[in-house]
């Protein structure tokens, strides 16, 4: 497993070079190769529980042939979206090596079952979530072993069957990394400092699984008042998690995460604008010696429409800041 050190180790080297081949390459339009002639195999539907009770849809896009993956991705889909609505952006990671699982959100997609204390059933509607329940999809806690955690939402769920399939061999749950996209981008943030609050135990470490995350358009502020602010205060987030961060050129949001995320690490950011006009901070000479990179494309959309769009190649962003990301 990589782990990325400090600025002017071999692999910030490495990523200044691939970084600055990677601006060239979404310039001049070039796509990533797929894995197969015949392409990846279809995705396969999930059926997960929550420990809330929510009857959790998801959908596995798993590498062609007996190929081991590159990673794990959750790809995450905008309110009142779907994994229908960020396929285009799974299709493009899974055809180059990352398997995928993409989650329809409570009350999003066929994700709208719910079992209360009880037995008693119930349906969910994304227009009615409220703020305990944007907070119950990031949730992620309750007492010190992670397997027994008494609160287990969405993106958790996931997960816990991300790290049985790694028990078996099929996926690494070392090897996970997030996307997210509009206020799903928000919740993967609070998700992923969830992931890392988890303490060690005798055996090992329980957390910290997240080796990179990859944030389309993310909400400031997510529906019912769920703010991205707390993530940005945690320690995974100032100190040592690779960003990358892609955005439409009007996003408000976006350029107010830019400003955040260059305090944080003043010494590592850099900003690709519209036109290819670049900024850096001091003492960056290269793209990729920066832990944090911000790409706001020329482009009036934003979110998933942002993500799916051929013209902005965002897959292929992605795919490549995540191989460099987690090259041995």
């Amino acid at each position: 497993m990589t782990i990325l050190t400090p600025v002017g180790s071999k692999i910030w080297r490495r990523w200044a070079i691939f970084m600055a081949a990677l601006m060239l390459f979404v310039a001049c339009g070039s796509r990533p190769a797929l894995l197969a002639a015949d392409g990846p195999p279809p995705p396969e539907r999930l059926a997960l529980t929550t420990t809330d009770g929510v009857a959790l849809a998801a959908w596995y896009y798993p590498v062609a042939g007996d190929a081991a993956p590159k990673a794990t991705v959750i790809v995450i889909h905008d309110l009142e979206g779907s994994h229908a609505t960020v396929e285009p952006l799974s299709r493009g990671l899974q055809a180059a090596g990352y398997a995928v699982v993409a989650p329809d959100l409570r009350g999003h997609g066929e994700s709208v079952s719910i079992t209360m204390p009880g037995g008693r059933t119930g349906s969910l509607d994304a227009k009615s979530l409220r703020k305990p329940d944007m907070l119950a999809i990031a949730a992620s806690s309750g007492g010190r072993i992670r397997d027994q955690a008494r609160a287990r939402g969405d993106l958790e769920t996931v997960y816990r069957w991300i790290e049985q399939q790694s028990r078996e061999g099929v996926l690494s749950v070392d090897r996970l990394c997030v996307v997210g996209c509009g206020e799903g981008g928000t919740l993967g943030a609070l998700w992923t400092v969830a992931d890392a609050f988890w303490p060690p135990t005798t055996s090992g470490p329980q957390g910290g699984c997240v080796k990179a995350i990859a944030l389309v358009s993310p909400a400031w502020l997510a529906k019912g008042g769920v703010s991205i602010l707390p993530a940005l205060k945690a320690e995974v987030f100032r100190r040592s998690l690779p960003i990358l961060l892609l955005s439409g050129s009007s996003d408000q949001d976006a350029k107010k995460l830019t400003d955040q995320l260059k305090g944080m690490r003043p010494k590592e950011w850099l900003i690709q604008g519209p036109g290819q006009r670049k900024e850096q901070a001091d003492g960056i000479e290269k793209a990729a010696d920066a832990s944090i990179i911000c790409m706001h494309a020329e482009s009036p959309l934003s979110s998933e429409k942002l993500a799916t769009d051929t013209a902005a190649k965002v897959p292929a962003i992605i795919v490549a800041f995540l191989d460099l990301v987690l090259r041995r």
